[in-house]
């Protein structure tokens, strides 16, 4: 990452320079990343416990060295193909990963019989990562009683193959443990599914892909710097304020990937602002389109 910019027209404009200056003056952006749960006055008890995600790229730093040095012990063995068995914020920000930087994961997240057969071909060379945050996701474990059947009939020894990542205490933890699988990853539970991309959710299994992982979190933590300024310029105070603080709201967002290197971010972001902001019967409704319009009022944003 070099550089992150923002331009806007029309509506978004108007917001960021109408509400920018008091999020400035109010210091909002060094509370958010100070864990200050009182910047979001309508959800501070949620709050409380859902900021971890303000310091995942340091939090996370000792996963590193325990997935390269699994990767490679996978890799010795002749494992070199992963299936990523998980659904949304568990599968998405994986997908995007892998897929910026060419490497292949294997994301399955349906339950359509011809995706999960084709998941478990090449089952010499495979392992397979189950992933849930809650550990009760049921399309995830019957992905994961798939693969055991499958190892079993093959003769492979399927606990050897299988990774999980999930919340401490979860279900899934609990009987992953009991079941003697390679690896148990526990993610950060100060973390919300959809923010967990720098956690052991997002670096588990494209660590294991063959991505980058540590490149990422460096980029991670230089963007931390300069989105936690309280400065105008911060494009992260005036992306918000464009989505959120137009009068009366625009609750329409066109995202376009004009040209920008990370594939898929389109409808991952999709997915990451109608699930978050859908709620009590207000939010922003966003929608990924090919081409941009030049008669959309949005502000756009790119990143190199």
């Amino acid at each position: 990452m070099s550089s992150l910019s923002l331009s806007a027209a029309g509506a978004a404009r108007q917001a960021i320079e109408s509400k920018v200056p008091g999020l400035v003056a109010e210091q909002f952006a060094s509370k958010l990343f100070a864990k200050d749960h009182t910047v979001g006055t309508a959800a501070e008890e949620e709050a409380k416990i859902r900021l971890g995600w303000t310091e995942a790229a340091t939090v996370s730093r000792p996963l590193i060295a325990q997935i390269l040095q699994l990767r490679d012990d996978f890799a010795s063995e002749g494992v070199t193909r992963f299936v990523l068995a998980g659904m949304g914020g568990s599968s998405l920000a994986p997908e995007v990963i892998t897929r910026t930087e060419g490497v292949d994961l294997f994301v399955l997240d349906s339950t359509d019989p011809e995706m999960v057969q084709l998941a478990l071909q090449d089952l010499d060379k495979t392992a397979l990562v189950v992933s849930s945050k809650s550990g009760s996701t049921v399309e995830t474990d019957s992905a994961r009683r798939a693969f055991v059947a499958a190892f079993e009939k093959a003769g492979i020894d399927a606990p050897q193959r299988i990774v999980v990542v999930t919340d401490p205490g979860s279900p899934m933890d609990d009987s992953a443990r009991e079941a003697g699988y390679r690896k148990v990853f526990n993610a950060d539970p100060n973390v919300g599914g959809r923010f967990s991309a720098l956690t052991a959710f997002g670096l588990v299994p494209s660590g294991l892909a063959g991505a980058g992982i540590e490149r990422l979190l460096d980029d991670a933590e230089e963007a931390a710097e300069f989105l936690s300024d309280d400065d105008e310029d911060n494009i992260g105070l005036r992306l918000g304020a464009a989505l959120g603080g137009t009068k009366p709201l625009r609750d329409k967002i066109v995202i376009v990937n004009d040209g920008a290197p990370v594939v898929g971010f389109a409808d991952w972001a999709e997915q990451l602002i109608a699930e978050s902001t859908g709620k009590s019967g207000t939010g922003v409704l966003p929608v990924v389109v090919s081409e941009a319009r030049r008669s959309c009022p949005v502000a756009r944003t790119t990143s190199w």
